[in-house]
């Protein structure tokens, strides 16, 4: 019996053109291009399974208002002036606040992060009041300064400082030591390093410090109307929770959450555009 066998080919690798090594294709290990408004799909889906509980009745309306209730309560507030109103006196009281806090925890981030006695003066103290709830200085600061608006302002000021200062000193004691032995050795003046090395090091600390700056004073906002408040959001709340008005709550609520939303997004939009020399994972 005769055996035929059939010499298949080998399969190889195809051949690069002459001069050129053959590569594998590369891998994309990073983030896939972000699609746009991608971080409003969360909020589009807890929206609709809100909705589509209230529709069947799964939700106590006593407790949790349908989404268009809340939506008619808002209309009928913004009409008749009452939530424009408390608009206006939360967003200047969280302005001047984070404003405030910004220059402070700024100035003492680079007083900290630039001179040893000034670490030594400034860091263990803002350790220390950063361990102290924000919200546990409130008897103390109306016993200081009554229950009008300045001790509002100061506990917005108080929080937006501490949590700016604490990853812009981070970012600035983090840069790497290299990049001050060139500018030794480049025999760089003190302006010129502060200004070129330290502030571009600093700033995404402080961006990310800025982020989390605006959302606690944001929480700590919410809070302090709450106690001995004539106006403002947080006491359009209480009011409601006096008298059981659970949409009126959710109305102020969806505008705490929308003016963060949009100051977060903000600081990204400028974040992205003062740091646009930073390649990053996400780019």
């Amino acid at each position: 019996m005769t055996v035929v066998s059939a010499h298949l080919p080998a399969l190889t690798a195809p051949r690069a053109a002459a001069g050129f090594t053959a590569r594998p294709a590369r891998r994309r290990l990073g983030l896939r291009r972000q699609l746009p408004f991608a971080r409003l799909l969360g909020v589009v889906l807890l929206l609709g399974v809100w909705s589509a509980g209230a529709y069947l009745g799964l939700l106590d309306r006593r407790k949790l208002s349908a989404p268009w209730t809340v939506v008619s309560t808002a209309w009928q507030l913004l009409t008749d002036g009452q939530l424009l109103t408390n608009i206006e006196v939360s967003m200047t009281r969280v302005a001047t606040g984070v404003l405030l806090g910004i220059l402070i925890g700024t100035a003492l981030a680079l007083i900290a992060g630039l001179s040893r006695i000034g670490e030594s003066l400034v860091d263990g103290v803002v350790q220390v009041k950063r361990s102290i709830p924000t919200l546990g200085l409130v008897p103390l600061m109306i016993l200081w300064l009554g229950i009008g608006n300045s001790f509002k302002v100061v506990l917005i000021m108080l929080a937006a400082a501490v949590t700016l200062y604490v990853p812009t000193h981070s970012a600035l004691i983090g840069i790497d030591r290299r990049l001050v032995e060139l500018s030794e050795i480049q025999s760089v003046s003190r302006f010129e390093f502060i200004r070129q090395v330290v502030i571009p090091g600093s700033l995404p600390g402080f961006f990310l410090g800025l982020r989390l700056a605006v959302n606690t004073s944001w929480l700590v906002l919410v809070v302090v109307e709450s106690v001995n408040a004539t106006d403002g959001l947080g006491k359009m709340m209480q009011d409601a929770q006096n008298y059981g008005q659970a949409d009126v709550i959710l109305v102020a609520l969806a505008v705490y959450g929308i003016f963060g939303l949009l100051c977060d997004s903000g600081i990204r939009i400028l974040e992205r555009k003062v740091l646009s020399w930073r390649r990053t994972l996400a780019d």
